[in-house]
């Protein structure tokens, strides 16, 4: 007598096709978790699949989907923080020198290790030291001021080969956070320390520490008593010299490298927001969200309005939609900064770099502070908004 029992096997293979279909995510869906692997398959980009619809868009430069990257064969690339970048008009050529001169010397800190056969950890971190040492940039040395005149640092940094990462949040005495991030990415267990054990941990370890007083800049204390006087409803604070200098510089440092042996690496620093709360945090320590690297995808590093980019785990969704979506890096970057980010209430930009030297630094920001360097060793960097528009 046949039985009207769903044999055995029929629900796990229902299952098995439902959480395939859910891991491949499409444009306007959010991203998916990202895979358990270790060591990701890389995605083929002229393979059809679920994202091939939107590989034929972007090929053909249809709006929506941004069709190409913005730089091939590079190597290694950092940013400088997205807001309103530098006003042409305004600028002066000193101010706009320091800048360039700033990105490029970053870079070029990178480029010897990643000649010397270095890993892209170790470029990432060269670069973001550099950056943290410059008092134009908003992290260690030009870090900007809490609301309680404090300085309170995150960083991260984060490995492709085998997803290893680490952090440091809130950290008050390193001179270098990008330092302890890496720090606590290879002497402990954990991913994120914050607060003042990160900053004994770094100590114990042997970091350089400072007290406070080493962070402080004229321009960064000008700039919180602008914000100061902005938040007590001042109408013409926000205009002044100082805030504009601060909006141009706002948000935060970072690296992305990819090396002679195929790997990938990402680092992000920064001194958060001018006049916040003590003790918040923003995405630059949160890996998946301020940074992302994985082998097979790409290396990653933000910059913006934090708690958005937290809130849509920008990087890892980037990095997602590459591997399950099969999107082109330029494709994936846009769809996330550009279409999905500013709904949730922020924008910013990031800076993406694939396994095979694809860049993008996608923003929708008014302006991205950045550069890159190519595998000949040109090195090119932008600091004004028409070098490089806001991808809206």
């Amino acid at each position: 007598m046949p039985s009207n029992r769903t044999p055995a096997w029929i629900l796990p293979a229902l299952l098995a096709v439902t959480v395939t279909a859910a891991l491949v995510a499409v444009p306007g869906v959010d991203g998916a978790a990202p895979s358990s692997s270790a060591v990701p398959v890389a995605a083929e980009q002229d393979q059809a699949g679920p994202g091939a619809a939107a590989q034929s868009e972007a090929a053909q430069g249809k709006p929506g989907v941004k069709p190409r990257p913005d730089a091939r064969d590079v190597v290694l690339a950092v940013h400088g923080g997205a807001g309103a970048a530098l006003d042409r008009e305004t600028t002066t050529p000193a101010r706009e020198k320091a800048y360039r001169d700033g990105l490029a010397r970053a870079l070029r800190a990178g480029q010897k290790v990643l000649d010397r056969r270095g890993t892209s950890l170790d470029a990432v971190a060269a670069a973001v030291k550099v950056l943290e040492d410059d008092p134009l940039f908003n992290a260690g040395k030009g870090a900007v001021f809490t609301a309680d005149a404090a300085h309170e640092l995150d960083a991260s940094v984060m490995r492709g080969s085998d997803l290893a990462a680490g952090a440091v949040a809130g950290v008050r005495s390193l001179r270098n956070p990008v330092e302890g991030a890496r720090l606590v990415m290879e002497k402990s267990r954990h991913v994120l320390l914050a607060g003042e054990g990160a900053d004994d941990f770094g100590q114990q370890h042997g970091l350089a520490t400072v007290t406070q007083d080493y962070y402080w800049t004229q321009a960064r204390w000008d700039a919180l008593l602008r914000a100061k006087e902005t938040a007590r409803g001042s109408k013409t604070a926000a205009k002044t010299a100082e805030a504009l200098a601060d909006e141009q510089s706002k948000g935060t440092v970072g690296a992305v490298a990819l090396d002679g042996r195929g790997d990938l690496a990402a680092a992000t620093s920064t001194g958060g927001l001018t006049n916040k709360l003590p003790g918040r945090i923003g995405d630059s320590p949160v890996i998946g969200a301020g940074t992302y690297a994985k082998n097979g995808t790409l290396a990653a590093s933000a910059t913006g309005a934090g708690e958005v980019f937290i809130r849509g785990a920008a990087t890892s969704t980037i990095s997602n939609l590459v591997e399950f979506a099969r999107l082109p890096l330029a494709s994936a970057a846009y769809e996330v900064i550009v279409k999905r980010l500013p709904a949730l209430g922020g924008d910013g930009g990031v800076i993406a770099l694939g396994p095979n030297g694809d860049f993008d630094a996608p923003h929708s920001s008014p302006g991205m502070l950045h550069g890159y360097l190519t595998e000949d060793g040109t090195v090119v960097t932008k600091v004004f908004p028409d070098e490089s528009p806001a991808n809206t």
